[in-house]
């Protein structure tokens, strides 16, 4: 079967808005949880969210007419993916380009906005771009459209699994002949009110006030994930195309797993095996053998349900013994849940992790739950020689997502 490599990187960030800085951040354990300055909170419980910081579209190769009409997670995803273009510059075929972007929620700026107009003045007062700028398929569109990228266009939205599932699904897509290279990733920019008071309600947000005790997984004190956003994008390459045309390959891409728990719509299934099946299956495609040293950038959301059903579920994908020997980490403790961007964003992480022998640290992690027994990296990165990584992500609706990657070696 055809290999597949990544060979180009982007990222909207909490911590950083290029890989460089993205990278360096997650490695020195930077908290890019604050307080909630985009809105007033005070009738709110959540007090804090981790935003992007200091984005200007310009900077991404955004013109002033895209920037004034798309909607805020459109203009994040854009940005990653002419990063990640920028760098990989495949330079090829349009029909042999694909983008599998994904967003969980969409243009919900745009929505709110609209609405808004809608009651206040009446639908003829609502703007013709609304539906095309809100859809969540947009991001992948406009990419598209940027990159002349004329290709299998595969937008995913699986909530938090959004991004792992539309990378996976995309190396698929190359691996059985369906192009040579694909923009993927996801975009997610939703930390306004309602959405912060619809997942507020439904007890899913932390509503620590501290941003350094907010998103602290596998910790005995979580209370619920912090909200985040941003996007990130990889562009996935056949190797031969890759490796003859001389790319930067920062890892290659080996297996993918997709399952569905089928037992709650937000609830994970309490016995973790539909996840672990989904790790077990990247694995198999990535032909693991036991005792290799593993690296695992967990979906660790700081929930009390998610964190010991997932610490489960890797004991099961691995066996007991196994399990207890490999690194595992959430960077979910510094970026905060960047919902339908959060799987990219993490296998950007783990890719790099693999690349430079460094695991990033769970910060925030200073009194483990007994159920969450297993090494979560506290504190500090650790230099460690991984072979084989995981990059997990579990979505509401029961959607498992599981995509390993390797060292490259040619």
């Amino acid at each position: 079967m055809r290999r597949i490599v990544i060979t180009g990187m982007g990222i909207i960030s909490p911590v950083g808005n290029s890989v460089p800085v993205f990278w360096n951040n997650l490695k020195s354990g930077v908290c890019g949880v604050e307080l909630i300055r985009s809105f007033d909170t005070s009738d709110l419980s959540v007090k804090v969210a981790a935003q992007v910081k200091d984005f200007n579209p310009s900077d991404h190769g955004i013109d002033a007419a895209t920037a004034r009409k798309a909607d805020l997670y459109t203009l994040y995803a854009l940005a990653a993916a002419y990063q990640a273009m920028k760098e990989s510059h495949p330079d090829m075929d349009p029909e042999r380009l694909g983008v599998y972007v994904g967003s969980g929620i969409g243009g919900i700026h745009t929505f709110i906005t609209e609405c808004k107009k809608y009651f206040e003045n009446g639908p003829n007062r609502v703007s013709p771009l609304f539906i095309p700028t809100m859809i969540s398929n947009m991001a992948a569109g406009n990419i598209a459209i940027a990159h002349n990228a004329q290709g299998p266009c595969l937008p995913v939205v699986t909530a938090c699994a959004t991004s792992t599932h539309a990378i996976g699904e995309a190396f698929l897509a190359i691996r059985n002949g369906y192009a040579d290279a694909i923009i993927a990733g996801g975009s997610e920019a939703a930390i306004v009110p309602i959405a912060v008071g619809g997942f507020n309600n439904s007890r899913a947000l932390s509503r620590a006030e501290d941003p350094q005790k907010a998103s602290i997984p596998f910790d005995v004190h979580r209370q619920g994930f912090v909200m985040g956003e941003g996007a990130g994008i990889v562009v996935l390459e056949e190797y031969h195309r890759a490796v003859n045309r001389g790319a930067v390959i920062y890892a290659e891409v080996t297996g993918y797993g997709n399952t569905c728990d089928a037992f709650h719509y937000t609830a994970p299934r309490p016995d973790g095996s539909t996840a672990a099946r989904a790790m077990q299956r990247a694995l198999s495609d990535s032909g693991y053998i036991p005792g290799e040293m593993i690296y695992i950038n967990a979906h660790g959301t700081s929930t009390p349900l998610n964190d010991p059903t997932e610490t489960m579920a890797i004991k099961i994908a691995l066996g007991e013994e196994a399990a207890r020997k490999a690194l595992i980490s959430s960077t979910k403790s510094m970026t905060g849940h960047m919902l339908g961007a959060a799987g990219a964003a993490e296998i950007i992480a783990t890719a790099l992790a693999l690349k430079e022998g460094i695991v990033p640290p769970t910060i925030g992690l200073e009194n483990p739950d007994p159920q969450c027994d297993l090494d979560y990296v506290p504190g500090k990165a650790r230099k460690a020689e991984i072979t084989i990584a995981l990059s997990n992500s579990l979505g509401f609706g029961g959607h498992n997502a599981s995509v390993a990657l390797r060292n490259f070696k040619p």
